[in-house]
């Protein structure tokens, strides 16, 4: 068999790290190029025609699903999905017949893959892999295959938009904050303190309001009072009884309770 030109998409630089140095075990493997975004992804997608990505699906910005639905069908590798989903999810994978791997990545599963991988490209007739990579993320997300299809044709590639800015208003003035400017918010009883590297913003607002104004591959609720911007977030510490710090580029902890801490499981 000729070499699999292959593509690494993680947003995390040692499960790239390590993910390559366990290919390098694969004499017909040749990894061209890591990417640790969506938006990297596809530009090496469109440079390398690679035969194989391993993708992340859980990435700030442009996800691992959002990846696939971009690609042209001419262009289209084969696809494995590294992801930490829950055991719904994986059924969804083997139903549809989708080649993945769990985080932590596991070194029999991983040859699993690869061995699938291999029998795929030496089939025939495979123009159908977007087919049922299109159904696996109708099942997971639950968009039907239509709307996926009239959004990528009205050139949106989400379901619903977040606004750019929150307006926060106070005594007869309007304050337009940046939401990618917010490293995280707090609950303050009928009150949300949306904190920034140059000030604190207070909005008049229930958490829930506010959680559904922001776009939640990028913000997430870390407690219950508590949301952060993923983007910020530089360092998780373990802390006492399954609960974590998560230390900002602002410098601020900020404490994770257990009940969320799969909302970012894909970060720890």
């Amino acid at each position: 068999m000729s070499t699999i030109r292959t593509l690494i998409v993680d947003d995390e630089s040692l499960a790239r790290r390590g993910l390559s140095l366990r290919l390098e075990k694969c004499s017909d493997i040749e990894v061209v190029e890591q990417c640790k975004n969506g938006r990297e992804a596809l530009a090496a997608i469109e440079k390398h025609s690679p035969d194989l990505v391993f993708l992340d699906i859980m990435m700030p910005g442009i996800d691992g699903f959002e990846v696939v639905r971009r690609i042209q069908t001419d262009n289209m590798p084969l696809i494995v999905f590294v992801t930490a989903f829950d055991q719904y999810a994986v059924d969804a994978f083997e139903i549809h017949a989708v080649d993945y791997v769990l985080k932590p990545i596991d070194d029999k599963r991983l040859e699993h893959a690869i061995a699938r991988v291999r029998h795929h490209l030496q089939q025939s007739g495979e123009n159908n892999h977007k087919k049922r990579l299109m159904d696996l993320i109708t099942n997971i997300t639950g968009e039907p295959a239509e709307k996926i299809d009239q959004m990528l044709a009205n050139g949106s590639t989400s379901s619903k938009s977040y606004p750019a800015k929150i307006a926060i208003k106070d005594r007869g003035e309007t304050t337009l904050v940046p939401t990618k400017e917010i490293a995280w918010i707090d609950a303050a009883g009928d009150y949300m303190c949306l904190h920034t590297s140059e000030a604190v913003h207070v909005l008049r607002s229930t958490m829930k309001t506010l959680e559904e104004k922001l776009n939640p591959n990028n913000f997430q609720r870390v407690h219950r009072s508590t949301i952060v911007n993923l983007d910020m977030i530089e360092k998780v510490c373990s802390h006492i009884n399954g609960e974590y710090y998560l230390v900002l580029s602002n410098g601020s902890r900020i404490k994770m309770s257990r009940s969320y801490r799969d909302k970012i499981k894909h970060i720890i």
